[in-house]
Formats: structure tokens, C-alpha cells, sequence
């Protein structure tokens, strides 16, 4: 494990302004505090309503903080603070430097999975057929059969739909991985491919992951913390 700190959060806090019921002000989350290093898994964990998902988003910056700091440190930037940061950084830095991953994937129909994958390369400068390679080899270590590459991912299984997921957010490498429910709705052995492939990340390539878990018997495989 590195020693690296990629992502420290420090007393982050969303607030939601509910006009609608007589301006209520609901937090979803409030003064949360937590780092994550190079190849550290980071699990978050709590009941539903808990504020984790809204965690994630704010730390990718779907969601704007309501106060705090989510210092990322960035290749391309050196450190960031991504609370605050100008969106045109925001989408560079999840172009190339931090995935997300959610329970569900979202594609275009009929559009094969290597399509899926390779499309999140084309922004960063890759050329088409260079593109699709490396989707390949990064299907192939989710462990998605190869005649599915050229398949349509509403066609796939669960288990086989969250691997493209995954390929989509791993395909770029990522410094940092937000995981939203992991292993939601998997199967025992689609849940072990998961988990198989986490560990995988924060040895090999020592991603920082922070994900939010109801599974507490894979988080306890795979999380540090």
C-alpha cells in the first residue's frame, strides 16, 4: 500500500434547501472527515437515507458542497481542492484521473460493449481501433467472455453489465475510484469476480478507492478502513 494520500476530505457537509416544504434545510451529510491513499480501500457504510450516495457525488462533483474541502491530488493539477474547483477541471479530472462507478450501467442501446468502453477513451486522445484494443484487455480482466465484446450490454446479465461498469471507470486508470454499491444485486459468484477485482486495482495499479457498501462481509475483504 502507498503512502500517498490522493484523496484527504475534511469537514464536507451537503445541504439540501427543500422550497417546496416550507424551505426546510435537510442535511444529507454533515462535517464528514476521512482520507484515502494509494491502494487503500476506503468503505463507507450506514443505512439507506445514510448520506452515502450523496458522499460520492459531491467527492466527483455531481453535487456541489455545501461547505468543506475534498482535496484530490491530481496528476495533471498537482493538489485540488474538488469542493471548489472550476467545472472545466471538474470533467478533465474525470476524463482521465477519477472513476465513479453506480449499481446500474447506463448505455446508448446497440451499442456493443467494447463500444461502451472504448468510448471513454476517445476524449483523452485515443485513436478508435487503439481505443477498442484496450477496452478488449480491460473486458478480459473483468473477466467478461469474449464473445460478449461485441454484444449489447442491455442483452448482458446483471453480473456481466456491472463488469462494463467497471471496465468503463478502470479503462482509464484511474488515481481514484468512487464506488457506489459495488456489489448490489450480484450473485455469490459475480460478487466474488467483483471483490477479486478490487483487489486486483489497489495491488496492481494502487488505486485509492472510496465505496459505499451495504455488503459488509465484501467490504470486510477488500476495505482497509
Amino acid at each position: 500500500m502507498g503512502e500517498v494520500k490522493v484523496l484527504r476530505v475534511i469537514g464536507l457537509s451537503k445541504l439540501f434547501r427543500l422550497r417546496l416544504q416550507g424551505r426546510a434545510d435537510v442535511y444529507a451529510f454533515r462535517d464528514v472527515s476521512f482520507e484515502a491513499k494509494a491502494g487503500e480501500l476506503v468503505g463507507i457504510t450506514g443505512p439507506s437515507g445514510a448520506g452515502k450516495y450523496s458522499l460520492l457525488k459531491c467527492v466527483y462533483r455531481t453535487y456541489l458542497p455545501h461547505s468543506g474541502e475534498a482535496w484530490f491530488d491530481s496528476a495533471d493539477y498537482g493538489p485540488v481542492d474538488l469542493a471548489g474547483l472550476a467545472e472545466r477541471r471538474v470533467l478533465n479530472l474525470r476524463a482521465g484521473e477519477i472513476g465513479f462507478v453506480s449499481q446500474f450501467l447506463r448505455v446508448i442501446p446497440r451499442v456493443p460493449a467494447v463500444d461502451v468502453v472504448a468510448e471513454r477513451l476517445l476524449p483523452l486522445g485515443w485513436e478508435l481501433d487503439a481505443a477498442r484494443r484496450e477496452a478488449a484487455v480491460t473486458l478480459d480482466r473483468l473477466q467478461l467472455p469474449a464473445r460478449l465484446a461485441g454484444s449489447y450490454p442491455s442483452t448482458f446479465s446483471g453480473g456481466e453489465q456491472q463488469r462494463v461498469n467497471f471496465a468503463r471507470a478502470l479503462v482509464t486508470r484511474p488515481r481514484l475510484l468512487l464506488l457506489d454499491e459495488p456489489t448490489a444485486s450480484l450473485d455469490q459468484v459475480n460478487k466474488s469476480i467483483i471483490v477479486d477485482i478490487l483487489e486486483q486495482q489497489l495491488r496492481d495499479y494502487e488505486t485509492a478507492i472510496v465505496a459505499a457498501f451495504h455488503d459488509w462481509a465484501a467490504m470486510g475483504r477488500v476495505a482497509a478502513r
